[in-house]
């Protein structure tokens, strides 16, 4: 069996749903020592979603939705922008790929099939199907796979 961050989130998440906290604190704990991976069981990832390289380093934010059939890169940040946890979570649409070191800030979303581009941060829309690339990210007309 192949254990992953998602694995651990998973467990958490399941754990969450029939109210057994101190499981899910078992495995947000376990999550961060393993792997160094933030993922928290209140956060919503889709069927088929999966942490590249076993998750290490991701950091999802509790609020963020994340869709079915994504592929989530090393040391990527699905965030919020400030401390206040007023600002938002992002909500990233089905078969999104987020690229290594990719930021994901604030109250954005990510259409279908999109993809954001290595240490990327975006903090506006990404439409469906487009690039998004730079510090801060430009959207770049999408293309055929």
């Amino acid at each position: 069996m192949y254990v992953n961050a998602i694995s651990f989130y998973r467990f958490g998440r399941l754990s969450r749903r029939y109210r057994l906290v101190p499981l899910q604190r078992i495995a947000e704990a376990m999550n961060l020592l393993a792997f160094s991976a933030s993922i928290p069981a209140r956060a919503e990832i889709g069927d088929g979603t999966v942490c590249e390289h076993r998750g290490i380093g991701v950091v999802v934010h509790p609020g963020a939705v994340i869709g079915r059939r994504c592929r989530i890169l090393p040391h990527a940040v699905v965030g919020g922008r400030g401390g206040d946890g007023r600002t938002g979570a992002p909500r990233i649409g089905d078969d999104v790929l987020i690229g290594t070191g990719a930021k994901i800030l604030g109250p954005v979303e990510i259409g279908d099939g999109a993809r954001v581009g290595a240490n990327a941060v975006v903090i506006s829309d990404v439409p469906a199907g487009a690039t998004a690339v730079g510090i801060p990210a430009r959207v770049k007309a999408g293309a055929d796979r």
